[in-house]
């Protein structure tokens, strides 16, 4: 028995090692962390236990029954992180560049439907070459039973995507369906077709970090929700940013003891709205002093900066913040930001996360490029979020609602469940003289008329709204 159990270990030794000590260093030199050493620092202390050690693949093609290495480039199993179950699979680049294979695919395919059997977040560790060419459509195949997973987990459990390394080809989509997206700044990649493919078909040339690296995907397509310096600050933030989560959508989001007290007074807030009322003002302080300890996890800091969402708490409990910014675009809706807030909505309605909409919207934005993209239909999916949210909805109109922006923001009439108005809030089909202009045009020449015509509007239309 002894012989026995020492030759299981040094077999789970060896394992441990992946392609080997060469590989690992060169992993190291990239400043890069080992898939291990990526769930040992993600994960509570102690707490990982590994399923499916012994894996190795089936092809016996190209010479590859030669080349077996236990695990076959991915490390799968679950743990605890901040004591609540997580479950994990983290592909390793050491051995055959993390590249999937059918026995690959599998044990990722059995880690997630263990997920969701019991209910708890899958984190996916992404760092591979993409599809094993040496086993052909077995590969592609995999990557279809992968898909078909992430699909039926959505709205299930929380899916989050780490991007870690190179992330290519049929590789990106199990990332593009999971909730979440966050990749490391100068080491990952995603495209769908290399540089050099690009360079053959569009004579475009292109580096790996320009056509998908993390500035590309958290700045321009928006692909990624955000981007950290290394390996080790993305897996910290994940710890804590999964701490505002819930386990699946039939629990509620755990509570975290606070000592900032709900009935807080915050006097600079009467001094944030300025007089002027074309003048900016930084909603983000607005957020930071509603919410318990200024603790917020914003999503999507980058991209579409004229709103913003993410995640914060009150008296302990996770809320969903989506904010318009006046100081990027005054505020406008666009095609941009409505995708972005309407895909957050729709998680936060799919888990339980109670919405809290701070307004200031003077419209949408106008111009020929936001019509020819879309902007009705794209501005209707945030319409449709909020208008399906089931989750409490309330909403705070800091200054200007005006027009069908107004009624997108989670007004009262997309059945928001409580929605007050700042003392210094407009709520009007559109802006005052605006308005005048329009409906006394035959004035237009006369200064003090117009200027009384819109007072008279504000009055009646617009402060009292």
């Amino acid at each position: 028995m002894n012989t026995i159990i020492r030759k299981l270990e040094q077999k789970r030794e060896q394992a441990r090692l992946g392609g080997g000590q060469r590989r690992i260093d060169n992993q190291h030199s990239k400043g890069k962390l080992t898939a291990r050493e990526r769930i040992d620092l993600f994960l509570d202390p102690e707490s990982f236990e590994e399923r499916d050690m012994f894996v190795e693949h089936r092809c016996t093609d190209f010479g590859m029954e030669e080349q077996t290495i236990s695990g076959d480039g991915v490390v799968t199993g679950f743990g605890t992180v901040n004591g609540r179950l997580t479950f994990v699979y983290s592909q390793d680049f050491t051995v055959f560049g993390g590249s999937l294979s059918a026995s690959h695919a599998e044990k990722i395919c059995k880690i997630m439907d263990q997920a969701m059997k019991v209910g708890a977040p899958i984190v996916g560790l992404n760092d591979s070459g993409g599809a094993r060419i040496q086993e052909g459509v077995d590969s592609l195949a995999g990557y279809a039973e992968v898909f078909q997973r992430n699909v039926s987990a959505s709205g299930v459990i929380p899916q989050i995507s780490v991007i870690m390394g190179p992330c290519a080809g049929g590789a990106v989509y199990s990332p593009a369906i999971t909730d979440f997206i966050f990749m490391v700044k100068d080491s990952s990649y995603m495209f769908v077709t290399g540089p050099d493919v690009v360079k053959t078909v569009t004579h475009e040339e292109v580096t790996h970090e320009e056509l998908g690296g993390a500035t590309t995907h958290t700045q321009i397509s928006g692909v990624a929700d955000r981007a950290f310096e290394n390996d080790v600050e993305t897996l910290l933030y994940l710890r804590r940013f999964l701490d505002f989560l819930p386990a699946n959508n039939k629990e509620k989001t755990p509570v975290r003891p606070t000592t900032d007290p709900h009935n807080r007074a915050e006097p600079s807030l009467d001094t944030l709205i300025p007089d002027n009322p074309n003048k900016p003002y930084d909603m983000m302080e607005l957020i930071t002093k509603l919410i318990d300890e200024g603790d917020f996890f914003e999503i999507q800091p980058e991209y579409a900066g004229n709103i913003i969402v993410g995640f914060g708490r009150i008296e302990g409990s996770t809320i969903g913040i989506v904010a318009n910014q006046p100081m990027v675009l005054a505020g406008c809706l666009d095609i941009s930001s409505s995708i972005k807030a309407a895909r957050f909505v729709r998680f936060c309605d799919c888990f339980n996360i109670p919405l809290v909409t701070l307004v200031d919207v003077p419209g949408f934005l106008p111009g020929t490029s936001q019509e020819y993209g879309g902007i009705i239909k794209h501005g209707a999916k945030l319409l449709f979020a909020y208008a399906e949210a089931t989750v409490p909805k309330v909403t705070v109109i800091t200054r200007k609602a005006y027009g069908g922006a107004y009624d997108v923001m989670s007004s009262k009439h997309l059945r928001g469940d409580v929605n007050y108005a700042w003392p210094s809030a407009e709520i009007a089909v559109m802006g005052p003289k605006g308005a005048v202009e329009i409906i006394f045009r035959q004035d237009l020449g006369d200064t003090e008329k117009i200027e009384a015509r819109t007072e008279e509007y504000r009055q009646a239309y617009v402060k009292n709204g």
